[in-house]
């Protein structure tokens, strides 16, 4: 028998463990050369580099439609933090010292959570959506992502899914955080807003940049692994000259292997190989 974690042993040692891994990123936040994007602005820059928009609530098999329609109002204050920030060149973006902490006292509710691979309940839950968000922004451009947690598992099926499986980012506060760097020679800025039930989202710069970048999916489908199935495929970012219009790139990005977490059922037949 595996011998416990600390923070395993009961719920008192693992708040303590976060917040130690909290104070421990502080620390090292403090001591790091770094520098966080704080600059602020209602002027928006001239260029949209991508845009974007993800519907706010879905149907999702065994949750609470209440967490769910809770996550709007956890979206709409967070969007308040977030709207209209500047990265200026060299500077960094996290998304936790730009959001802050999710409490009650701020105003957040209880949303979904997902702790240590649980579905949960917690003040300011469903704020992964507007981090997702921003990580699709920034894959359409020549930034350079600098933190990212992937989601290792497929918790939900596809629910008018608009973007590539996996692309998607896991935060939690403030360990687990999102963070890019303006590698580039201009300033940017993320706007962000709820509009009719979406989470709308746009990536702007002070001038266009030399090329595009578009993300593909390929060989998406689910496969059965013993007694568990996994939802495979390959994502690509594919760079192209604005001017030419030839591909100067493709990388890959993503190698999706991931357990199907929900009810087996749900997977589409025509997709299982």
């Amino acid at each position: 028998m595996s011998r416990k974690l600390f923070c395993e042993i009961s719920p008192l040692t693992y708040k303590i463990s976060v917040k130690k891994e909290t104070a421990l990123r502080n620390l090292k936040d403090l001591l790091s050369s770094e520098k966080f994007a704080r600059e602020h602005t209602e002027k928006e820059l001239p260029n949209i580099v991508k845009s974007h928009s993800s519907v706010l609530v879905r149907k999702l098999n065994g949750v609470d439609i209440r967490l769910q329609e809770n996550k709007v109002t956890n979206i709409e204050l967070a969007c308040k933090k977030v709207n209209g920030i500047i990265i200026h060149p060299g500077e960094t973006f996290s998304y936790w010292k730009t959001v802050g902490k999710a409490t009650e006292k701020e105003g957040y509710k209880e949303g979904l959570v997902i702790s240590r691979g649980r579905l949960i309940s917690g003040y300011g839950g469903g704020l992964c959506q507007m981090a997702n968000m921003i990580h699709w922004l920034v894959l359409n451009s020549p930034l350079t992502v600098t933190e990212l947690h992937h989601h290792s598992d497929a918790l939900f099926p596809d629910e008018r899914r608009t973007v590539p499986f996996g692309t998607g980012t896991s935060v939690y506060y403030n360990n687990v955080d999102y963070r890019f760097k303006n590698t580039t020679d201009c300033d940017v800025q993320i706007l962000v807003w709820v509009d009719d039930g979406y989470l709308c989202g746009e990536l702007r710069s002070e001038k266009a940049y030399p090329c595009r970048y578009r993300l593909v999916e390929e060989n998406h489908h689910f496969a059965k692994e013993g007694d568990k199935y996994y939802r495979i495929s390959k994502v690509y970012r594919i760079v192209t000259d604005r001017q030419t219009n030839e591909q100067v790139a493709r990388e890959l990005i993503l190698d999706n292997h991931s357990e199907v977490m929900y009810d087996y059922s749900l997977i589409p037949e025509d997709q299982i190989r």
